[in-house]
């Protein structure tokens, strides 16, 4: 009597041809019942062309914005400063390729030094005194006082505000007859101050501006750092008697590293670019004391009668390289730190 489960044997066939092998059927039915989420050389799943779909619809918002905002505008400006453009050329699309002309005629304007000093003064300048402020209250923050919390809301309204409100606010303030500084150093039995009329005091007003701005970026960035690291490094630091001093220096500071070097960069680049705050205040005036890059690529481009479309674009593409040079170099310091 045979065994229930014993594999019948395969039949023969009528027509004369030889039987099929036994493993014949089972690669059938392998070929018929498969795994869940295989399928067969050549063809793709249903469900994956639908997840690459997904994908780039995702993806796609970001691109167009990229496109539309980034790529095209730059290739424009790129474009404007190859070619000598004039308001009917601008229109018409017909202007003639002039090469490197236009940096060659922006670099060697009188203009040109000048507003490269006063824009690497003017970036420098602020970006020490915003980083050291705004660390300092960071650091002051962390003590977690009273009406701390109250305290970090009320300093970020200056960051808050629109650069047009604040930049008013201190034209108004710096004003030579009617400003409130001045009011304050005549009670003290000081002269008036022109502060932005005068080519000596112009640049540092605006610049006092700036860094009033840039304060509360710097306290809110340096503040999360902060809060990252853990307490018991600094409990260890001073149970080994280090000072407060040497906590912050050889403790603190170190660890703050990558957060200062990102807000640092970052603050670079906006300052480049800085041009509301010194257009409302000043203009670039008197007698270009305040010009930087941005102020004159805009004069050239849009604050003439007869612009110089040319030109301007080349200035702009000169703080461009300036703050791509500068993201390099931040790229470079950061992995041989991580080599280090």
């Amino acid at each position: 009597m045979r065994h229930a489960t014993e594999t019948p044997a395969a039949p023969t066939a009528d027509d004369g041809r030889e039987p099929a092998p036994a493993g014949a059927a089972g690669g059938a039915l392998r070929r018929i019942v498969r795994r869940p989420g295989k399928s067969e050389p050549g063809k793709s799943a249903p469900g994956k062309s639908a997840g690459q779909w997904t994908a780039w619809a995702f993806l796609a918002p970001v691109v167009i914005y990229l496109l539309a905002f980034y790529a095209y505008p730059l290739y424009r400006n790129v474009d404007l400063s190859l070619r000598n453009y004039t308001v009917r050329s601008f229109v018409q699309g017909d202007a003639p390729f002039t090469g490197l002309a236009n940096y060659a005629k922006a670099v060697g304007d009188a203009t040109f030094g000048p507003a490269l000093w006063h824009t690497v003064v003017f970036t420098l300048v602020s970006l020490a005194f915003q980083f050291t402020i705004g660390l300092a209250l960071a650091v002051f923050f962390t003590r977690h006082f009273r009406l701390s919390a109250t305290l970090r809301a009320l300093f970020l309204v200056p960051w808050l505000l629109p650069l047009i409100v604040s930049s008013s606010t201190w034209s108004w303030m710096l004003n030579s007859d009617s400003g409130v500084v001045n009011a304050v150093l005549h009670a003290f039995g000081l002269g008036p101050v022109n502060w932005l009329t005068s080519p000596d005091w112009s640049l540092w007003s605006v610049t006092i501006a700036n860094i009033w701005i840039g304060i509360p970026f710097n306290l809110v960035v340096l503040y999360s750092g902060l809060q990252a690291i853990p307490s018991h490094i600094h409990e260890a630091a001073a149970l080994d008697g280090a000072s407060g001093w040497q906590r912050f220096w050889r403790v603190t500071f170190p660890l703050l590293r990558p957060v200062s070097a990102i807000t640092l960069l970052l603050g670079l680049v906006y300052t480049l670019k800085v041009f509301d705050i010194i257009w409302i205040m000043t203009k670039g005036g008197p007698s270009d004391a305040s010009t930087t890059l941005a102020t004159w690529s805009y004069r050239l481009g849009f604050g003439n009668l007869l612009p110089s479309f040319g030109p301007g674009a080349a200035v702009g593409n000169l703080l461009i390289v300036i703050a791509l040079v500068s993201g390099l170099v931040y790229i470079r310091v950061q992995r041989r730190q991580a080599l280090a």
